[in-house]
């Protein structure tokens, strides 16, 4: 069988055979969005925890996703995609009940600092596992399209439900309440992944007709892809940037804002007022992920990457600061700012496209380092703020030190050597 008779048939560029994948990732990381908007507030203000020790709840949790998700892509291409997604949910299920019974109810702080952190390792065998089957079914001159709606169905999911329920449960019902139903959504995802998400039936022949490695030859596989990013200079610029694109997404968005937009010398906003601010960031990114996946898949996606990407998110997190300072109150200048945030960091789609480009023969070692990009922008991003807090910088320190850091990853782009849609060959 060629492996273009291999791709799936698009719509839009999306998969055809994956819908119900894509609809299983929405319901699944709308569960695991749902404390975002709250529990670093929950964690310093209820529980009475210091911010950059609440802050090291979030570098665990950073580091353990990190690690999965380096291993993710891998273990998909090895042992099966839909395996790997199915281990993913089931134990976030069992962490997240867990966290919720021996750490929220007794407000625990040990209790939540081990079981939120072990979490980390669940949800990226589900999202990433999925990431890389997309991308072995999918053309190269529509990967960006398809990692697009990937993003979209992503920020359905944790932003706009994970962030739209806890608005109106959180006030009423409280944070324990709205964290308890984090379960059904992803639980919802997890039935869906068991019993409508099918492999392909010519991946199913496929199998049948090859041999199957030793389990030794399989791990001796699983090192050389892991280590792959050692070997080759533009996969390892490329996770540089990687890791960096979403930094201030984990780190401002999640550790800062709660605390600095309720603050007396911040957004002076209350947390309900927050929760409302913060919800914008996603209604648009639905459609701008998409958007940014056809467009870059035509310009070019380094260069949509390098202008609307790092250098408009640089400047969008830098402006997260001065505007609730210089508006304070100002709920409509606030949700400006976070719209603007919004367009600049869903520019990003087209770095999904670039790792399987760089290593096409290796597409599930490519995904994996992808992959560990994203875990380290999730630890990188939560602990950079507990390391500016601990030297004194405060707030202002990280909006600033993240911002140039954006600036820093734009100039990187153009050392990573790339041919690419919309530059090097057209569309067909």
């Amino acid at each position: 069988m060629s492996n273009s008779q291999a791709k799936s048939r698009m719509v839009i560029g999306m998969p055809v055979s994956l819908f119900w994948g894509y609809i299983a990732v929405a319901l699944f990381m709308a569960g695991d969005g749902f404390e975002q908007s709250f529990l670093a507030h929950y964690i310093h203000h209820d529980l009475g925890v210091a911010e950059d020790k609440g802050s090291l709840i979030f570098s665990i949790y950073g580091l353990t996703a990190a690690i999965s998700s380096w291993l993710s892509g891998v273990f998909a291409e090895t042992f099966g995609a839909k395996r790997i997604m199915v281990i993913g949910v089931i134990m976030w299920i069992v962490l997240h009940a867990a966290f919720m019974q021996f750490g929220i109810v007794p407000q625990n702080y040990y209790a939540i600092f081990i079981f939120y952190g072990l979490r980390g390792f669940a949800y990226p065998l589900f999202f990433y596992g999925f990431f890389y089957w997309v991308v072995k079914e999918t053309p190269d001159n529509q990967l960006a399209s398809a990692v697009g709606w990937i993003w979209s169905m992503f920020t359905i999911g944790y932003g706009i439900i994970g962030y739209g329920i806890p608005y109106f449960f959180v006030e009423k019902m409280g944070a324990e309440f709205t964290l308890w139903q984090a379960l059904i959504w992803a639980s919802a995802g997890a039935a869906i992944t068991i019993f409508f998400l099918k492999t392909p039936p010519e991946n199913k022949t496929e199998v049948q007709h090859t041999v199957k490695p030793s389990l030794g030859e399989r791990m001796s596989d699983i090192v050389s892809d892991l280590t792959l990013v050692f070997r080759s200079r533009d996969l390892a610029i490329a996770l540089v940037i990687r890791a960096i694109c979403n930094f201030s997404l984990f780190g401002v968005l999640t550790v800062v804002l709660p605390n600095f937009m309720t603050a007396n010398d911040g957004g002076q906003f209350t947390l309900h007022q927050w929760q409302l601010i913060s919800i914008f960031i996603y209604p648009l990114q639905p459609f701008s992920n998409v958007l940014w996946g056809i467009i870059g898949d035509r310009i070019g996606w380094l260069k949509q990457m390098r202008w609307a990407g790092f250098v408009g998110c640089g400047t969008a997190t830098i402006l997260l600061y001065y505007i609730p300072t210089l508006f304070p109150g100002n709920i409509y200048a606030s949700i400006a700012a976070m719209l603007f945030f919004a367009l600049t960091i869903t520019s990003f789609v087209p770095m999904g496209a670039i790792f399987p480009m760089l290593a096409p023969e290796r597409k599930g070692a490519a995904v994996s380092i992808q992959n560990l990009g994203g875990g380290l922008s999730q630890f990188l991003g939560n602990a950079l703020v507990s390391v500016i807090y601990f030297i004194g910088f405060g707030n202002y320190g990280v909006f600033i030190i993240y911002g140039l850091l954006y600036y820093f990853a734009a100039i990187l782009t153009y050392f990573i050597r790339l041919k690419q849609p919309g530059i090097d060959y057209k569309m067909t």
